[in-house]
């Protein structure tokens, strides 16, 4: 289902970029998008059995949206899916209360480090490595593989 859909927003980029308007997907009109695709699919009886979550700076504003199977959308400061929703995301939410706003980047790093040591040792099917996307105005960038301790 991800390659399926890969390949429609891909193709729905290359149709942007073929009308040269000067307008460009913006991470809110894609997570509209995905949104409508979800539910469109899962109305037909024949989900896409993924979860997404779109994130992005748009406005000068940064956006972090989620998306599941049943079309289901709505945007967040912080998300996290899986079991992370339910072991991770607490620990993310103490530190921002903890700190009374958003986390710094190395401030946010340190608290994913910990959610996925956290993962590791509480899930048996657990892998010590993982990946972080940092996204700026300049662009995104993923780090990793990086290893837990």
């Amino acid at each position: 289902d991800y390659q399926f859909l890969q390949e429609i927003i891909t193709q729905k980029q290359i149709d942007e970029d073929c009308r040269d308007d000067g307008f460009k997907l913006k991470p809110k009109a894609m997570h509209s998008w995905l949104t409508r695709v979800l539910y469109n699919r899962r109305s037909k009886f024949d989900p896409l059995w993924n979860i997404f979550l779109v994130g992005g700076i748009q406005d000068d504003e940064p956006f972090l949206g989620y998306v599941n199977l049943q079309g289901t959308a709505f945007t967040e400061t912080l998300i996290a899916t899986g079991l992370g929703g339910e072991m991770a995301q607490p620990v993310m939410r103490a530190a921002m209360e903890k700190k009374g706003g958003l986390l710094s980047l190395e401030e946010a790093k340190e608290v994913i480090l910990q959610c996925v040591r956290l993962g590791y040792l509480r899930d048996c099917r657990g892998y010590p490595r993982y990946h972080i996307a940092v996204i700026t105005k300049d662009g995104a960038k993923v780090e990793g593989p990086l290893m837990i301790d």
